[in-house]
């Protein structure tokens, strides 16, 4: 099992009471991970760079190929996965004091931060404990039952959310990194990638997103976000390159749908790219 720095941080200045809750909610979120084969979690350093959307097809993806997959949104501020799997405004059933995810339309099981909020138009604005606090509450409440697969859709960046995630679940098996060609994009990325590795987390991709933009009328491939060097900047970082995806409207059209690409256009560049198998 990895080490990903999972422990009773500050237990000692706890009282005995909330020594106990800390230690009953990690029993919790063991027993409800333990029927979970594989936990992959998808992150980025910069915002807007498509992660939710790579997070929503690949769980459709494997659930398409016959994977019980299950997809847990841990963005608090934006939300995204229960409109992209058409589940948004849903009610999250709770039964002997546990969450049951909700079913989207192909069968995959979502919990999200959207569906715990009055309003999509609520802003949330919590410091870093209630933050961290939640997110534990939240990972350790949700009953998945049996999964082959978890996808975990973490905020951006390299605070408290995404390390909260990593350092609770008991074991992350990969972390999808997404990126887009410009070099903002690579220096947040390159942080990201420190912080898993920090974590003691060696299985670590990279997918360039908006790698190129392909016209609808002359099929003519245009880096819009500069040269792709998706593959360069994976081998420098020393994680595995598993490829890049073009920007296309019907990326957006797919949202506005409340789908995904591997849904809406199955046939198209973006939705076969998920289904590779090397």
């Amino acid at each position: 099992m990895a080490n990903n720095g999972h422990g009773h941080h500050g237990a000692a200045n706890l009282t005995p009471e909330q020594q106990k809750k800390m230690i009953e909610q990690e029993m919790k979120l063991f027993e409800h991970m333990k029927n979970i084969k594989y936990k992959i979690a998808v992150m980025s350093g910069k915002g807007g760079v498509g992660k939710s959307t790579v997070a929503a097809n690949l769980a459709e993806a494997f659930q398409k190929k016959g994977l019980l997959t299950g997809i847990l949104d841990a963005d608090i501020h934006g939300p995204n996965i229960p409109k992209m799997l058409d589940v948004e405004g849903e009610d999250v059933i709770i039964s002997n004091g546990e969450m049951i995810p909700v079913m989207s339309r192909n069968g995959i099981k979502v919990m999200s931060m959207g569906f715990l909020i009055d309003s999509q138009d609520t802003p949330i604005i919590w410091r870093g404990p209630q933050k961290s606090g939640s997110i534990k509450q939240f990972m350790a409440d949700t009953a998945w039952g049996d999964l082959d697969v978890l996808i975990i859709d973490n905020p951006p960046g390299t605070g408290d959310e995404p390390l909260t995630v990593l350092q609770s679940l008991p074991e992350v098996d990969a972390v999808i990194m997404v990126t887009t060609p410009n070099s903002l994009s690579h220096e947040d990325v390159l942080k990201c990638v420190g912080m898993v590795k920090m974590l003691h987390i060696d299985k670590i991709g990279l997918i360039e997103n908006m790698s190129y933009y392909v016209c609808p009328h002359c099929g003519e491939k245009t880096n819009i976000f500069g040269e792709s060097q998706g593959e360069d900047f994976a081998n420098e970082m020393g994680v595995k390159y598993l490829g890049n995806l073009p920007l296309t409207e019907q990326v957006p059209e797919s949202a506005n749908k409340d789908s995904t690409m591997v849904n809406a256009y199955a046939e198209s560049e973006v939705a076969t790219k998920f289904f590779r198998n090397d």
